[in-house]
Parts: C-alpha cells; sequence; structure tokens
C-alpha cells in the first residue's frame, strides 16, 4: 500500500481478517503511525485527546497484522512494467497488486507560508502547532468556510479565542449546503461568537515576519495573530506522472476501484472512482469512505471480480458549536430543497435535496436517527431517486 493513513490501514487490516497471509507493506510519508484525522481540528486540537490517543492501530493489533512498515517514506515513481514501487530513498520495492492510497494535501497559494502564524492542518504535527499558536487567546482568522475551517473556528472560540471566519460564499459551507440551507446553519457559530466574513476571500496577508492582518479581495483587512488555512485539498497524485495511471483530479478507478493499470488498485481521498448506485464518477474526502473503500479494495484484490461493485452512499458528518451536521447522498446546491423535520431556529431540522423531485441528498443537523432512514432509502434507490414522502420518512 503506498498510503499509511485510514484507507491503507483498512485494506492492510480487510487483508488478513480475510486469511492473506503473504507479505503486506504499508509505505507512509510521516514518521508517525496511522491515526485518525477527524480529531485533529477538535479534541486534539482542543486538549481533550492527545497523539496517542488517536491511533488507529493497538500495540497488540498491529502485532496481529504482521505489516512491514515504511513510515517516514514517500512514494516516488512507479513502473507498472517492472511491477516496482520507487521510494523516495531510491529504494525499489516490488508487488503484486498495489493499492495507492496516498490520500490529499492542502491547498496553500505561494507565499503564504512564508508567514509565521499562518498554518494549514493535515498532520499532528500541523496540530500541535496551532494549538501551542492558540494559547493566550489571540486574534484567529479561520480562511474557508468547510468542514474543517468551521471546526477549527468552533474549537478556537471554545478555547476562548476571538476568532474571524472568512468565506467567499454567503456563507459557511454554502458551496455543499447551498446557500438557503447554510444562511440558516449560520446562525449556529454567530451565536457562538463567531464572527463571519463572507462574500470576499483572501488575497494574501501583511506583517512583518509574523502575520498581522488578513488582507481580502475586496480591500478590507482583518486583524489576526494567528490564521488557519483551510480552502481545500489536492489529491497526491504528482508522483505517478509517466506511470500510465489515468489520473483526473484524482486516479481514476473503474466501479472496482481499479485503475487504468493492471494490479493497481486506489482507495480514499485520492480515488476517483465510478459509482454506479449514483452512475457518476465521484472523488469522496471524507473519513467514512477511507474506511469503506480501503475494505472494499481488499476484496477485490482478494476475489477478483466477485468483489462486485464500490457503491457506496456518501456520508459525511461534522461536530461544530455543540451540534451535529451529517450530510448523505449527492446533494447539489442547485437541488430543490425542502425541511421536512424540524427548524433551523430550534438547531434541529432535517433538509432534502430533490432533483426533478428525486432525491438526491439529505442534510441533518441533530437529528441522527431520520438520517439513518433516509440513508436506507439512498441505498436502495441511487441515482434513480426516489419522491419522498415526507411524514412517512420523518414518522
Amino acid at each position: 500500500m503506498a498510503g499509511a493513513s485510514l484507507a491503507g490501514v483498512r485494506t492492510a487490516e480487510t487483508l488478513r481478517d480475510r486469511g492473506f497471509d503473504g507479505e503486506v507493506v504499508l509505505v507512509g510519508a510521516e514518521k508517525r503511525l496511522p491515526y485518525d484525522r477527524p480529531p485533529l481540528s477538535k479534541a486534539v486540537l482542543g486538549g481533550q485527546a492527545s497523539p496517542e490517543d488517536i491511533l488507529l492501530l493497538s500495540d497488540d493489533r498491529l502485532a496481529a497484522l504482521d505489516l512491514d512498515l515504511r513510515l517516514g517514506r514517500r512514494a516516488r515513481a512507479l513502473d507498472p512494467a517492472r511491477k516496482s514501487l520507487e521510494l523516495d530513498d531510491g529504494e525499489p520495492l516490488a508487488y503484486d497488486q498495489l493499492v495507492i492510497a496516498t490520500g490529499s494535501a492542502p491547498w496553500m497559494p505561494r507565499d503564504w507560508d512564508l508567514f509565521q502564524g499562518v498554518y494549514p492542518l493535515r498532520t499532528v504535527d500541523d496540530c500541535l502547532a496551532i494549538r501551542s499558536a492558540l494559547q493566550g487567546s489571540p486574534r484567529v482568522a479561520v480562511v474557508g468556510g468547510g468542514f474543517l475551517g468551521s471546526e477549527v473556528a468552533s474549537t478556537a472560540r471554545r478555547l476562548g479565542c476571538d476568532v474571524v471566519l472568512i468565506q467567499p460564499l454567503a456563507a459557511p459551507m454554502a458551496r455543499i449546503l447551498g446557500s438557503e440551507i447554510a444562511l440558516a446553519c449560520a446562525e449556529v457559530p454567530l451565536a457562538a461568537g463567531v464572527r463571519l466574513v463572507c462574500g470576499s476571500s483572501a488575497e494574501g496577508f501583511d506583517g512583518g515576519a509574523r502575520v498581522e492582518r488578513v488582507r481580502l479581495r475586496d480591500g478590507r483587512m482583518i486583524d489576526a495573530d494567528v490564521v488557519v488555512v483551510g480552502i481545500g485539498a489536492r489529491p497526491v497524485t504528482d508522483w505517478l506522472a509517466g506511470s500510465g495511471v489515468n489520473i483526473s483530479d484524482g486516479v481514476l478507478c473503474d466501479h472496482r476501484c481499479a485503475t487504468s493499470v493492471a494490479d493497481v488498485y486506489a482507495a480514499g481521498d485520492v480515488a476517483r472512482w465510478f459509482n454506479p448506485l449514483f452512475e457518476q464518477t465521484m472523488r469522496v474526502e471524507h473519513w467514512t469512505n477511507a474506511s469503506e473503500q480501503g475494505a472494499f479494495v481488499a476484496r477485490a484484490l482478494l476475489d477478483g471480480g466477485q468483489s462486485g461493485s464500490y457503491s457506496p452512499v456518501p456520508f459525511v458528518w461534522s461536530e461544530q458549536y455543540g451540534v451535529k451536521i451529517e450530510i448523505a447522498g449527492v446533494p447539489q446546491p442547485t437541488d430543490r430543497i425542502r425541511i421536512v423535520e424540524g427548524t433551523p431556529a430550534e438547531q434541529r431540522f432535517v433538509a432534502i435535496y430533490e432533483c426533478e423531485e428525486r432525491l438526491t441528498g439529505v442534510v441533518a443537523l441533530n437529528s441522527t436517527r431520520t438520517m439513518l432512514k433516509f440513508r436506507r432509502l439512498l441505498a436502495q434507490s441511487g441515482s434513480r431517486g426516489e419522491r419522498v414522502d415526507a411524514p412517512s420518512i420523518s414518522s
């Protein structure tokens, strides 16, 4: 496995759990043992958990898996003709089958990281650096209003920091939820004391060696002692140049997560595969998909065509400001949106997204039980959709 985060670990675990007793090599760019990433923006950043608390494998489980761990090593090149993976120190690793699980990396515009006090958040080391910077309740600017940025803003505010969240769209998470639902959800961070600066994006920073202000494209300046940048991520595929593996915003795969090269599969944030349930190609950067896709790829390696298709209902959840947001399916901001349970004002609701009166996705705020019903419905209907009878679903 090229990649030792969640997708790579789940692939290795499933291979062993299904009786595979051959050699399993796990190559990871970080020197740390594999760990869970979602707690970085919440429990670890907030000081409720340590890096040791979020390890994906216990010592006993790690020993039982009998893995050849190559940590602190990066994949540098792939030669499918020789079935060889080259590491960054020049060492070649022969393989019979290869899983690409190199994940994604934060997108940071050129020169932004030249200022002290400006941080991405992807690794434990990033998290610990931000946690140290948040001591003393500094002025914090979070650039980017997606899940990651919103979670960081929530944690920083809980720690007593003065927080500004900068988002180019009408409200945080509008790209995911659409303006109507995102604006309704924006009352949650506002009530927590977070200042929202929407409708303009960050252009750069001012200050000396250390950041002092965020400069917006509309000319406004936002004072800040600490800046956390969460404006998206890119799949880590640069090392595959010249390999013959088809790349297009990720590693392109078929319905079985197989790439364009024989005996090479992909899983997790880096994989863009065809999902037969929704009849579209998708790349999903969320925990549930990395875990499920890694397990599926292991079955595909062992069972071949009998493994079937990888056809999940995309699902993600986030905890912010004491509320839980869940999203299932493939909702689009252009879909028709109906709230079928609760209201935004009471911070508990379920909104369904429909295209041509067919269900495409669901967003739930503090309504996990109802969300489970919709996830089952989406799993049954997929892209064919279904006209939703709201009272029967929410009963």
